[in-house]
């Protein structure tokens, strides 16, 4: 597959017609003049005395995300936002009862993140609202001068992804995608092993997410509302950061190494429907919704290195929780699912795994063997913690944050590039160089850089 130009992919795509219902990304009038500019890091910045947020949407994982950076020395919470107004109160009160003085709200409305922007006394605005709001405030804060932070996906157009490394480039702000499963202890740990050769050469790796959340798509008073809106338009791989960041890193994508192309397919839609029949039955509103998503994607991507990589989501059918990652190298094999199994030649016997426990006294990741004990009680087994500490203590520190804008737009691309690719049945799909031209420059990842 011969790389095209982002004009020539945004030609193309938009000639064949392929858009998402929730907005396409293949847009030809999305040319912000920094086509043939080299790609520019957001510089580190000055330390900071104290890291003072803003924080913009408050549910679920927001209140998770706010209770981890109170517990952080350096972090301040100025200032709440949220549709909700007890969810903005709640947010007050913990910071509150942490000892720090009570955070202005701001709840008037979708957009009334921008008024709390304007702010002159934040220096970032942390995001986690429903995907469609992620690039629009992260643009806002970068354009009033502020670092941005946002759930993931960061976007899921490609348009988008272009926006978002554009903006960052010209305002010098960061936006850094939050992807708390890059700092799993297994995902570490394997990253750590990685790194330091024990795999040999990467071949193959294998990833994903694959939840069963049918009843969370039929809850409408949480996640359903928006996960069941994007899975009635979209057909694609809506969700694949959390298997491919932490692969991502492994594969030094943008750092020495880049995505090629991507080929995906979809299966039939079944899985949404059979669950609203027998929950809510045939006669019900529920049971005559339907949906676009296939119930399980299957996404092929190939790097410039030449390894490949198998991307799966499935969330629509009965199934235990995995993110199924694997990595595969010239000296051995790991995986994670269903239990943590690892095989070295020379070191295992022969055509045989051992538990990856075996090897964790040598290989476990140094930041994971610092902030364990700190991580405890937090979120998705502390891993949510210790990604927030090190939002919080690299912006202390002046050091470029674990994951920049160009691993943000790569990881989120996907979700527009399996659709195109299902849409024109399996067709190959060149992915955008949002580097353009940088990642041929070897750079070490933060998080493997040693203090």
């Amino acid at each position: 597959m011969v790389r095209k130009s982002r004009r020539e992919f945004l030609r193309n795509t938009t000639m064949a017609g392929v858009g998402l219902a929730l907005g396409s990304a293949a847009t030809g009038s999305h040319t912000h003049g920094m086509l043939a500019q080299p790609a520019r890091l957001a510089p580190a910045g000055e330390p900071l005395k104290k890291v003072r947020i803003g924080y913009v949407g408050v549910g679920g994982m927001g209140t998770a995300h706010v209770s981890n950076l109170l517990k952080i020395e350096g972090a301040e919470i100025r200032a709440v936002c949220d549709i909700v107004d007890d969810r903005v109160r709640r947010a007050q009160d913990m910071t509150v009862k942490a000892g720090q003085p009570r955070p202005e709200g701001y709840s008037r409305g979708e957009e009334d993140f921008k008024r709390l922007c304007q702010r002159d006394d934040l220096d970032l605005i942390y995001n986690a609202t429903p995907w469609e709001w992620h690039v629009p405030v992260c643009l806002e804060a970068m354009n009033t001068g502020k670092h941005a932070a946002t759930e993931v996906p960061a976007a899921y157009t490609i348009a988008d992804c272009w926006r978002l490394v554009e903006t960052s480039e010209a305002t010098g702000r960061h936006c850094i995608m939050m992807e708390n499963c890059n700092y799993d202890s297994v995902e570490m740990m394997i990253l750590n092993m990685v790194m330091q050769g024990v795999l040999g050469e990467l071949l193959h790796t294998e990833c994903g997410y694959l939840h069963d959340l049918r009843d969370v798509k039929h809850n409408m008073e949480a996640e359903g509302v928006w996960r069941r809106a994007h899975s009635m338009k979209r057909n694609g791989d809506l969700y694949p950061t959390h298997g491919l960041g932490p692969i991502a890193q492994c594969l030094e994508i943008n750092r020495g190494n880049c995505f090629e192309s991507v080929v995906a397919f979809g299966t039939k839609t079944r899985g949404l429907h059979l669950y609203a029949v027998e929950r809510f039955g045939p006669d019900s509103p529920q049971a005559k919704e339907t949906f676009a998503l296939s119930d399980v994607v299957i996404t092929l991507l190939r790097t410039m290195r030449g390894e490949t990589v198998i991307l799966k989501h499935d969330t629509n059918a009965p199934r235990p929780y995995s993110r199924d990652i694997l990595v595969q190298g010239t000296k051995g094999i790991v995986r994670k699912y269903p239990e943590p199994l690892v095989h070295i030649e020379k070191r295992s016997p022969a055509h045989e795994w051992e538990p990856v426990e075996a090897y964790l006294k040598e290989y476990n990741h140094p930041v994971w063997a610092e902030l364990e004990e700190k991580s405890k009680g937090a979120g998705h087994g502390g891993m949510d913690f210790i990604e927030d500490y090190r939002l919080v203590d690299g912006l202390l520190k002046g050091a470029p944050p674990d994951m920049d804008v160009y691993d943000a737009a790569v990881l989120s691309a996907v979700t527009e590039l399996s659709a195109e690719s299902i849409s024109r049945g399996g067709e190959p799909v060149p992915f955008p160089d949002f580097t353009r031209g940088m990642w041929k420059t070897p750079r070490a990842l933060e998080v493997m850089k040693k203090e």
